[in-house]
């Protein structure tokens, strides 16, 4: 029998997460006899995922091996694939400060994980864990490939490339794959019937082409039929896939405006631009269906939910295996056998996307096979795209720059940038609002991000 892969998952704790991923790669009859190595630093939620992962393989009736670390090099050794979903400080108290501080200040939020200033104060508690990752992999499995699913990804992607040059990366994310189901459903049109290309940054990339595969072969435009339908108030159609709180209204009118569809959900969205979520402006949030705090909501929600489906299984209920539409399987599958597959992949720019910075993050098509991921490059885009996207590769950068040259004082200056931010605080605020996160994050944060190293108002 073939050698078959070890995939190491950092942050199995993410019982569900996990599920999912590992869940995939089980019913793939060329993976199915991986040795899966789960890490997590919480005993309690490491030993209810080997559960799962022992019952999905006994359920399936495959060969695969598991074991169980809270050693993350131990984990690492002689790994493959590496997949990383971890959220580090957690819902509480992490993402509960997040929000709770910045709305002092009459700064509200919808997701607050990738860009604004929970993305910020996220991406500087977790870059340097996935530092250690890649520091990791380096000694103990230089050649595996990195499936990064942590957020802020585009944060993520940039400072992991720019210092660990070689760790083969990709960052992952579903938002392409559920925008085509909700567009499937307002159309009226099998997912499988709808050709596209979409580029741009991780939760800013834009559909520049959308058709229908018509019966004889040919392609029809989708996008008529898209305007017509959110002038005439047919469209959105249906609640977003993420959940049935928020309509897709944000997304259909930005289309209107600039001419093409935004992959990442209204939610999210309306928190990236200056646009949507003001001050004295609840008409907005009427108007466009948005749901302040709903990260915390759907946190709330996935923690009861996951309790209740973890007593009905230690009850004895049967476990449900569905496959999911994340790409690691399908990338784990192509690099390992060579049969080729197509995902939406963040990378380093690398001329891949003109009119943006070389060096960022983007998102782009990529073809997998045994030659790895290998991205399109996608030339300009339109500008007033890539004017959109470069309000938050700024913002993305700076914290980066903070994260690499450990100088706090380009914290101040992300959240200065940041165009949600600045559309509702003045400077004063905002050095304030800066200043209190950093108190409160104090103990998941690097030394010298730490308030001693606070920057005072000149």
């Amino acid at each position: 029998m073939s050698r078959q892969p070890k995939i190491a998952f950092i942050g199995a704790g993410s019982t569900i997460f996990m599920k999912h991923l590992i869940g995939d790669v089980l019913q793939r009859p060329r993976l199915s006899g991986a040795h899966v190595a789960l890490m997590d630093i919480n005993e309690e939620r490491l030993r209810e995922s080997e559960i799962i992962c022992r019952r999905m393989i006994s359920v399936l009736g495959v060969e695969a091996t598991i074991s169980t670390h809270a050693n993350q090099k131990e984990a690492l050794d002689g790994a493959d694939f590496v997949i990383t979903a971890f959220q580090i400080g957690g819902y509480e108290p992490c993402t509960v400060t997040d929000f709770e501080v910045p709305k002092k200040f009459g700064l509200r939020q919808t997701i607050a994980d990738t860009l604004g200033i929970g993305g910020i104060m996220r991406g500087l508690r977790t870059v340097p864990h996935l530092w250690s990752v890649c520091e990791d992999m380096m000694e103990v499995c230089p050649d595996a490939t990195l499936l990064q699913y942590v957020n802020p990804m585009a944060i993520n992607i940039w400072a992991i490339t720019r210092k660990f040059p070689k760790i083969k990366v990709v960052g992952l994310c579903h938002s392409v794959q559920h925008t085509i189901r909700d567009l499937s459903i307002d159309l009226g049109v099998d997912p499988s019937k709808i050709r596209y290309d979409s580029a741009g940054i991780n939760h800013i990339a834009f559909f520049t082409k959308l058709e229908e595969v018509m019966e004889d072969g040919s392609y029809r435009d989708l996008y008529p039929r898209l305007r017509e339908g959110y002038a005439n108030g047919s469209m959105p159609s249906a609640a977003s896939q993420y959940n049935d709180r928020c309509p897709n209204y944000v997304r259909y009118e930005m289309m209107t405006k600039v001419g093409y569809f935004v992959t990442e959900s209204s939610e999210h969205f309306a928190e990236y631009v200056p646009w949507f979520i003001k001050e004295g402006r609840e008409d907005i949030l009427k108007r466009f269906q948005i749901p302040l705090d709903e990260y915390p909501t759907r946190c709330i929600e996935q923690i009861a939910g996951w309790k209740e489906e973890s007593a009905a299984l230690e009850g004895g209920a049967e476990l449900e295996l569905t496959p999911s539409d994340e790409y690691a399987s399908d990338i784990i599958e192509s690099i390992w056998t060579g049969v080729p597959s197509k995902i939406y992949g963040n990378l380093r720019n690398d001329g891949l996307i003109t009119n943006l910075p070389d060096g960022c993050a983007v998102e782009v098509p990529c073809l997998v096979d045994w030659n790895g991921i290998q991205p399109t490059q996608v030339g300009r885009m339109p500008p007033q795209l890539t004017a959109i996207m470069q309000s938050n590769v700024t913002v993305q950068d700076l914290v980066v720059e903070a994260l690499i040259t450990e100088n706090p004082e380009h914290i101040y200056h992300a959240a200065m940038m940041d165009p949600h931010t600045a559309a509702e605080l003045d400077l004063d605020q905002i050095w304030e609002l800066v200043g209190q996160l950093l108190e409160e994050h104090s103990d998941w944060l690097p030394d010298w991000a730490k308030p001693a190293k606070k920057v005072e108002v000149a």
